[in-house]
């Protein structure tokens, strides 16, 4: 992530938008570089990729309150109001196992 910041500067998001830095970069944006690297629309998009990290990390055993906070999904009801935990430390492990088992796919290595 540091590597990425030397282009993209250290703001707040990894992928900012091109007018406004303070923005994250718009799916638009994201379909047309998805579709510029060759990957037609009925093979991927970018919501694809977040309802495939939310079904495996489901599947994986972790908890979906991690999962939905670092999807950015916000839950509704009683529940809502109370709890405002960020689950900062699992969701920084949960991550880094996500990343570890992106990367032993890359590989050639499953599960």
């Amino acid at each position: 992530m540091k590597e990425l910041q030397l282009f993209t500067g250290g703001g707040k998001y990894l992928f900012p938008g091109v007018r406004a830095k303070n923005q994250p970069i718009s799916d638009v944006a994201m379909t047309a570089a998805l579709r510029y690297l060759g990957y037609p629309g009925d093979v991927v998009c970018p919501h694809g990729f977040r309802s495939m990290a939310s079904t495996l990390l489901n599947e994986m055993g972790y908890n979906s309150d991690w999962i939905e906070k670092q999807l950015a999904h916000v839950s509704g009801g009683v529940r809502a109001v109370y709890n405002r935990a960020e689950y900062l430390a699992e969701r920084r492990r949960m991550m880094q196992e996500w990343a570890d088992f992106l990367d032993g796919l890359k590989n050639g290595v499953s599960g």
